[in-house]
């Protein structure tokens, strides 16, 4: 089966050896330079530090306190694999759109102790129009295992509506996790996955990662992408935004 019937089908298909071992340790060392250089009081807007809940208050350097770093695709560094017309063209395939704007990025640090976050679909968080089609690609910068909280999918869940999701349950939860709790998950599988693999998955796919046993990090990139000219409605929902529309691929003048 090819990756786009796999697509339609599961709502997500993995590209092994997608990217170099270089491309994953420029990523890790620009996001501990700017973790490093907020927590000394600098200013890395456009950058957003989001610290891990559950870690606060233990010894660490400043990268292994942080849950993610939003708002990354305009730094040179990450803005080079946003666009890149290897990860553009896959994105517009599944898109069925020849223009593709990116409007969110993260970098995920999981430190050791880490908690993981609950069952969610991606487009809960996304108010948009048209609602369809958002497909987000999760590149694995280090290792992705059970013992340090690899991503479950629910295959075909992306055919599903959103869900209701309720505030992640856990005293001391991330800030924004939610979860959904009225669905039947035990079909769930566990997606494995090397350095420099990719993922790329919908909006709706139920996913969720678990808490980070190991001794390591298990960190990853991702970015979200939509059809140019989707319209966000994040604002008119709520006083602040972490989305920030870039175009990502534009046919020839």
């Amino acid at each position: 089966m090819d990756a786009h019937a796999q697509y339609e089908r599961d709502g997500f298909f993995r590209i092994e050896g997608f990217a170099d071992a270089e491309t994953c340790s420029s990523m890790l060392d620009r996001v501990v330079d700017i973790a490093r250089r907020a927590a000394a009081g600098e200013d890395v807007r456009p950058a957003f530090v989001l610290p891990e809940s559950n870690l606060a208050g233990r010894p660490g350097n400043p990268e292994d306190l942080v849950s993610k770093i939003f708002r990354l695709h305009r730094d040179p560094v990450f803005e080079t694999f946003a666009t890149d017309p290897r990860v553009t063209d896959v994105v517009a395939d599944v898109l069925d759109a020849p223009e593709v704007d990116c409007f969110l990025s993260q970098f995920i640090f999981k430190a050791p102790g880490a908690w993981g976050q609950p069952w969610h679909q991606d487009s809960y968080y996304f108010p948009f129009e048209p609602a369809r089609p958002v497909v987000g690609i999760w590149l694995a910068v280090t290792e992705a295992t059970l013992d340090n909280g690899c991503l479950s999918v629910v295959a075909g869940s992306h055919t599903e509506p959103i869900h209701e999701h309720v505030p992640d349950r856990r005293p001391g939860a991330n800030y924004g996790y939610v979860e959904i709790v009225d669905h039947d998950m035990s079909a769930a599988q566990p997606v494995l996955m090397q350095p420099g693999d990719l993922l790329v998955f919908d909006s709706h796919l139920m996913h969720r990662s678990t808490d980070n046993v190991s001794d390591g990090i298990r960190a990853a990139m991702v970015y979200h992408y939509a059809a140019a000219g989707t319209k966000d409605l994040t604002l008119a929902r709520q006083r602040h935004s972490i989305n920030d529309w870039m175009p990502a691929r534009r046919l020839p003048a």
